[in-house]
């Protein structure tokens, strides 16, 4: 087979997952289009990918121009494959968590990746093929507690994609939703808790227990963030793991990930088993 030099464009490329992403897709001969907040943050990033023939840009995924982006590089560039990796979480319980922090988490992990794929979509759709990544979390299949906010956004986008998937198939265009476990980034050294302090109500619960632990640091990290981009890398070009499973729309990262796709699974079918019956009673008499 040809090799065929494609155009990626990353949110969160700063650090973590979407660093380590940005150089598995150069690394791989591809020119990647890395983004993050704040640039002159980072110039030695900067430098590095841009030596490599990569490109750089300013892109905040909350603000409402973000979509922006997109025309201004098509005027240029074709962006084949669209990762929304940039995301943070406020750990706390849903009943102390703001508005103001609901509509961040959901700005950063809903709406700001649902603006960038309805605009690159037209330009997929034109070219007939484009791939669209979207980065979830374990936390929308069975989160722990203090992370019901960030699991909603999460849990939302999930829901869409799948629909989306649907709708965009005879475009040739595919989705893949990534389900993250723990990974060796600087999440530990950058939990960033809810205002609003736990109430008393909530002392020796396992809410508490969890906000003791985010504080403390001590958080156990199961998965190294590189081997997974390269997997996920391969997955999308379809090398490697990825050869003959192009067309796969979920992808499970991380050994913490397995027994919860397989709560999900008892769980659906605990529903199916006890309920199963009962859902077939209540149609409409004929």
């Amino acid at each position: 087979m040809s090799f065929k030099r494609l155009t990626w464009l990353i949110t969160g490329c700063s650090s973590g997952l979407g660093l380590s992403l940005t150089r598995a897709a150069l690394a791989g001969g591809h020119r990647v289009i890395a983004t993050s907040r704040n640039p002159s943050r980072t110039p030695d990033l900067v430098a590095e990918v841009e030596v490599k023939g990569g490109k750089w840009i300013r892109l905040d995924v909350t603000s409402s121009e973000s979509s922006d982006v997109v025309a201004e590089l098509e005027k240029d560039e074709h962006i084949d494959i669209l990762v929304n990796n940039a995301g943070a979480c406020i750990f706390g319980p849903i009943e102390t968590a703001t508005e103001e922090e609901i509509r961040s988490q959901m700005e950063t992990m809903y709406f700001g990746p649902l603006r960038l794929i309805r605009a690159v979509l037209p330009y997929m759709r034109q070219r007939r093929s484009g791939v669209i990544v979207n980065m979830s979390s374990g936390a929308s299949l069975d989160g722990m507690p203090t992370m019901g906010v960030y699991g909603g956004a999460k849990a939302g986008l999930d829901g869409l994609t799948k629909i989306l998937a649907k709708e965009i198939a005879p475009f040739n265009i595919r989705t893949l939703t990534v389900v993250l476990g723990t990974f060796n980034t600087n999440m530990p050294n950058d939990v960033a808790l809810g205002k609003l302090p736990l109430p008393d109500d909530y002392n020796g619960t396992f809410t508490e227990q969890v906000q003791q632990l985010l504080v403390s640091g001590h958080i156990k990290l199961n998965g190294d963030k590189d081997k997974a981009m390269q997997v996920l890398y391969q997955v999308v070009v379809g090398e490697g793991v990825g050869e003959a499973h192009e067309a796969e729309k979920l992808l499970p990262l991380g050994s913490d990930m397995i027994p919860r796709l397989k709560g999900v699974q008892d769980q659906l079918c605990h529903a199916l088993e006890v309920f199963g019956s009962v859902a077939n009673i209540v149609d409409i008499d004929n």
